[in-house]
């Protein structure tokens, strides 16, 4: 197999750490282990895909939205028609309330990274809401059978309301 250079191969890696950009891992094993965390298709997302799939729900999966306000996000599942943008939140990136916990290590680097993310997370919440979409935010440890009823519930609201709005007109 042929390897070929990204702005994330190592060496790219190796000159941001000698600027001073992000932090040298603490060990190669921690190092692959960050590498390997994935922005799509995470398991908890899949699973909930999954089941919504089987219980005859179609949805795009990881579809980005150019908001009005030029706001760009991502939501892992989108109802487009029914405008419901649906994210499943890790604990530790997103800063769970009940998982999350503040980095010993680097603590320059991670709590400002985390802060930033869940701004990000508002913003985008806001910013949704302002074009008119719901937004559903699954944390990674919730049960599947609470996030499908969690999603469901919210799709469910919005086709019963729209198809109401489209009766009293």
């Amino acid at each position: 197999m042929v390897s070929v250079s990204s702005p994330d191969s190592g060496d790219a890696r190796e000159r941001a750490h000698a600027k001073g950009l992000y932090p040298a891992p603490s060990s190669e094993g921690r190092s692959r282990n960050m590498r390997a965390n994935r922005r799509t298709d995470t398991k908890p997302e899949v699973a909930l895909r999954s089941a919504l799939h089987r219980l005859g729900y179609r949805y795009r999966k990881d579809l980005r939205l150019d908001l009005p306000e030029g706001v760009r996000v991502r939501p892992d599942v989108v109802f487009t028609a029914r405008k419901v943008a649906v994210f499943v939140d890790g604990c530790f990136w997103h800063v769970c309330p009940e998982h999350g916990r503040q980095p010993t290590s680097n603590e320059w680097y991670w709590t400002p990274k985390l802060r930033r993310n869940v701004e990000r997370d508002r913003a985008a919440n806001d910013a949704l809401g302002r074009a008119g979409w719901h937004v559903v935010r699954i944390w990674e440890h919730q049960p599947l059978d609470d996030a499908v009823a969690a999603v469901t519930a919210v799709v469910e609201h919005v086709y019963d309301s729209s198809a109401t709005d489209r009766q009293e007109r």
